[in-house]
């Protein structure tokens, strides 16, 4: 197995992808628009990505937090709201937004179990500054750290209610970013004492399963490599300070903040540390470089992989996806 998580170019695996995929054997696979049309098209999509793996407990990860990220929406599903209205609802009554972001979370992961899809890309513990670019505000949980830890582990509590493992990002923090690292370098230049706050959330959810890393050069860490190609971040800081064990993916490795070919970014940031590369657009050339430079998964990875997937049951809960849905939108209707 080869520690990389890969796209898919469209709505079926083509025949092309199926010869690389099952000669490969990557760690699992990521899901987008590209990839969606509706429920039985998705649902069949996971049945092929398993059949071709012949493996159960196959990794199918998706972005599916609410508000703008959200791959599967209307008018197949229906619309979510992102953090900020989980936010706005704490100020007014905390223990309310934590019930209502975990019956969120709940109704988010029977969405996404029912066709297939067991690991989504949050929850987001960023933390908010004033000056935040604004691909993290518009998603952000909140600007204080024990309530954005609040509302990520109920987010992390209610897709395991679901049978869905959460991967809580963006490792060590993505916060004080003032550019979109989809587009360019952020640099963070804050001292260590100030970014113990970005820390925090991460800290107080070390135990999660999955964890991913953030495009961002940390001035007092590493001034010379963004966090994902950093072996200084991801040992002393992830693995270190924050105390994460799981299993440890990059970012999408083909963002403008990261430069080099598709094999050297991904080999740069297995040799930092991380647990497994995320490639998300099916570029079958840079699909191809990237498993020629990676060796297999390690044992520490692969057990970390086993342990996070064993999280993966059928569901726990007999609540009714319309339900959950409504449920959340009563206690948000107290703002």
């Amino acid at each position: 197995m080869k520690p990389v998580i890969f796209g898919l170019s469209g709505l079926t695996v083509t025949a092309d992808e199926r010869r690389f995929f099952v000669e490969a054997e990557p760690l699992g696979f990521i899901l987008f628009k590209r990839n969606i049309e509706n429920r039985a098209q998705l649902l069949a999509l996971t049945d092929q990505l398993r059949g071709m793996t012949g493996r159960d407990d196959l990794p199918i990860l998706i972005d599916q937090e609410g508000g703008r990220v959200a791959r599967m929406g209307p008018p197949e599903w229906p619309a979510f709201p992102a953090g900020p209205a989980f936010e706005a609802l704490y100020d007014v009554a905390p223990i309310s937004a934590i019930e209502a972001v975990r019956v969120h979370a709940e109704a988010t992961g029977v969405m996404l179990a029912e066709v297939g899809i067991n690991v989504d890309c949050w929850p987001m513990l960023d933390i908010a500054q004033p000056n935040t670019a604004e691909i993290i505000t518009i998603r952000a949980l909140g600007r204080e750290p024990m309530r954005v830890a609040a509302m990520g582990r109920a987010i992390l509590d209610g897709l395991a209610r679901a049978g869905v493992v959460g991967v809580v990002k963006h490792m060590p923090g993505h916060g004080r970013a003032l550019v979109d690292s989809h587009l360019e370098l952020p640099r963070v230049t804050a001292d260590e004492a100030a970014l113990e706050v970005d820390l925090e959330p991460f800290r107080r959810l070390a135990d999660a399963p999955m964890g991913m890393t953030t495009h961002i050069v940390f001035d007092v860490w590493d001034a010379a490599r963004p966090a994902t190609l950093s072996p200084i971040v991801v040992e002393q800081v992830i693995r270190g300070k924050i105390g994460f064990d799981g299993l440890l993916m990059t970012d999408d490795i083909d963002m403008k903040a990261l430069s080099g070919t598709a094999g050297e970014k991904a080999a740069a940031a297995i040799a930092a540390g991380c647990d497994v590369v995320l490639d998300c657009w099916g570029r079958m050339d840079e699909m191809v470089e990237i498993v020629e430079r990676l060796d297999d998964i390690a044992a520490v990875s692969r057990a970390r992989l086993d342990r996070a997937m064993a999280g993966v049951t059928a569901r726990r809960s007999d609540v009714a996806f319309a339900e959950l849905v409504a449920k959340r939108d009563a206690l948000l209707a107290l703002v």
